[in-house]
């Protein structure tokens, strides 16, 4: 495999071809994870046609999910895996991904982002684009690219010298119905020649129409919903409390039925007929299709001193909301985790006790067990209640890779982590699903103007 002297595949230009009205869109996924961004894309309607990741453990859960596609697992930088993945990227039609990207010191030493080489990943994302020219992208990445101020070095970067037209902007997922606020900025590009149209993914703006806020002043801190003022804001209140409306989601909408699952729950799977009847149409949607089991339902053991703090914590709350005697290190005697000398909770602990208030989305998850905690039983989410937060359909199921200890590219922690990790940093499938239909409708244009091209002619 030849490369340029800049870093990139050095290659011919594709030419954009007509998209026939009986070729399917097909979907590549670099960087797929467990395949959040491919989940939405299939609901779409996309065929999904490969995935790469080098977490052994993700591609395992990508690969059960998605038979029908290719899964390439290995680092993209090593060239065996790159001809791999070239090759599925030459027959899609949307290539999609969120490279990581460590480096944003860019701005201060005046190295351009995709030549730092932390960002190789990121710049194994644009090479490949160059390569394949697809009719249209999709990058997703962290919005601390903002606050870094890079935006305009990769809509440069992306645009392949005038090859795409681009078009960046941030959204957040519970503006698209998800029951979590968590924003993310997204990079659209389709080819410039191809008379398609760069769309604007369009949310709610339900997250700019209420807070919830904190009171004081009682014998112990609540939280409540404040609302906006406006026609907008109300209506959004008003669809945030119908548990039929799937404008917005609360917490309790999406995984009230799961809430009878006992601390410490050994049990992975259960019947689906053991569940209670969904009490709200997300609830509904999210079953869909799960046949007759419900998996990644163990739910982590609970400290005595953790459950403590729990009940000393409101609906919505945290660390803020405890009271002088819960803030020890050790509350019961029994010693676990580091001890910082100081007998006091450090700051790294102010982030394990968050409390999910019923009535809103989500915050915005992390990739640990202990990010969240229910908001009426003082205890962790299951996976599954996780992943209903960030829209997998209960049928999406999480695992690993099914070698045992240390081996190329997997991340320690064991399997439990590794499945926390999967859900936590993944593109939420309903956003992923705003984005492709958006994609969907300006493609579907396209090869209508190419139909009646094609009768003129």
């Amino acid at each position: 495999m030849s490369r340029s002297s800049g870093g990139g595949i050095a290659v011919g230009r594709r030419k954009p071809e007509a998209m026939g009205a009986a070729s399917p869109l097909t979907v590549v996924d670099l960087f797929s994870g467990a395949g959040g961004l491919s989940e939405g894309f299939r609901q779409a309607g996309f065929n999904v046609i490969a995935g790469s990741d080098n977490d052994p453990d993700a591609l395992a859960t990508f690969s059960t999910n998605f038979p029908e596609a290719r899964a390439i697992l290995g680092d993209i930088r090593l060239e065996s895996v790159k001809e791999r993945i070239l090759e599925v990227s030459r027959q899609a039609t949307v290539l999609v991904g969120g490279p990581p990207c460590q480096a944003f010191s860019q701005v201060r030493n005046h190295t351009r982002m995709i030549d730092d080489p932390r960002n190789s990943l990121y710049r194994e994302f644009v090479d490949t684009l160059r390569v394949a020219l697809p009719p249209a992208f999709v990058m997703e990445n962290v919005t601390g690219m903002d606050q870094m101020g890079v935006r305009e070095q990769i809509l440069a970067d992306l645009s392949l010298d005038g090859e795409y037209d681009v078009q960046s902007q941030v959204v957040d997922a519970a503006d698209f119905g998800v029951p979590q606020t968590r924003k993310r900025l997204l990079f659209l590009g389709v080819r410039r020649n191809s008379e398609l149209t760069v769309p604007v993914i369009t949310g709610t703006g339900a997250t700019n129409s209420m807070v919830l806020a904190r009171f004081t002043g009682e014998r112990r801190p609540r939280y409540q919903l404040v609302i906006q003022q406006n026609l907008l804001s109300m209506r959004i209140a008003e669809a945030l409390a119908d548990g039929a409306d799937l404008t917005a989601v609360t917490a309790s909408q999406a995984i009230s039925d799961l809430a009878n699952l006992p601390v410490g729950n050994r049990r992975d799977e259960m019947a689906c007929d053991e569940l209670p009847e969904p009490s709200s149409a997300y609830q509904k949607l999210m079953r869909a299709g799960s046949d007759d089991k419900l998996f990644n339902l163990q739910v982590p053991r609970l400290n005595k001193d953790t459950e403590l703090r729990l009940h000393g914590i409101p609906q919505g709350g945290n660390h803020r909301d405890l009271d002088e005697e819960l803030l020890g290190r050790y509350l019961t005697g029994k010693r676990w985790g580091q001890d910082n000398g100081s007998g006091r909770l450090s700051r790294k602990h102010f982030y394990a006790y968050r409390r999910l208030h019923p009535h809103l989305w989500a915050w915005t998850l992390n990739t640990k067990a202990d990010c969240v905690y229910h908001y009426e039983i003082p205890r962790a989410l299951s996976v599954r209640e996780m992943a209903r937060l960030q829209s997998f359909p209960d049928r999406f199921i999480f695992t690993t890779d099914h070698r045992r200890g240390p081996i190329e590219g997997r991340h320690d922690g064991g399997p439990a982590h590794s499945r926390y990790r999967q859900v936590g940093n993944a593109v939420p499938p309903l956003l992923a699903k705003c984005v492709a239909q958006s994609l969907l409708f300006t493609l579907n244009a396209s090869r209508e103007q190419d139909r009646i091209r094609l009768k003129v002619g």
